[in-house]
């Protein structure tokens, strides 16, 4: 099976989550001994964009060019969590995310995954909707934010973890009138 460009973008965002984890969980490694730990910082939020930027590309080419695929509708959800997950869990890990922030958003990220799932089990879709699209965008800027130390860091958090919840809500919602 040959890959097509949105796909491969997807791929590309799986192996770069684990690449920005490493630049900021490993602050103490040899190979970083001569680097300012800010660097570190730049390193990982340059990978962080650049990877979102990839979510953004996957899924606009795969639409305008007809390239929705199966392995497409496994990969780029994968490869979404495998992102935000390195990023809270590697920022909870350095202390600049609170640990309950992170379980809140984490916890709604597995139940909504496993709740998706199981609809695709009964022949039903829950698309994204408009609300898990702002939860997205503002999860990825409070991620920016607090790689970069930035003020109002922990203030945007906590609006990520409030529209995150909501959206799970959503989700839950739309679920239960689909039933």
């Amino acid at each position: 099976m040959m890959i097509n460009l949105p796909n491969f973008l997807a791929l590309t965002r799986v192996f770069m989550a684990p690449l920005m984890f490493w630049f900021l969980v490993d602050r103490e490694s040899s190979l970083f001994a001569d680097i300012h730990v800010s660097w570190l910082d730049y390193f990982a939020a340059l990978i962080f964009v650049l990877a979102s930027a990839t979510d953004f590309f996957d899924g606009y080419i795969a639409r305008q060019w007809n390239q929705k695929t199966k392995l497409g509708a496994i990969l780029d959800p994968l490869a979404d969590k495998m992102l935000t997950l390195a990023a809270f869990l590697g920022l909870m890990l350095i202390g600049r995310a609170n640990p309950w922030a992170i379980y809140l958003i984490l916890t709604r990220e597995f139940f909504i995954t496993g709740l998706r799932v199981m609809a695709v089990g009964e022949g039903r879709d829950i698309a994204a909707s408009m609300t898990g699209k702002v939860k997205t965008v503002m999860q990825m800027i409070a991620i920016g934010f607090l790689m970069m130390d930035w003020p109002f860091a922990t203030t945007l958090l906590w609006f990520a973890v409030f529209i995150t919840l909501y959206s799970g809500y959503e989700y839950i919602i739309g679920y239960t009138k689909k039933g």
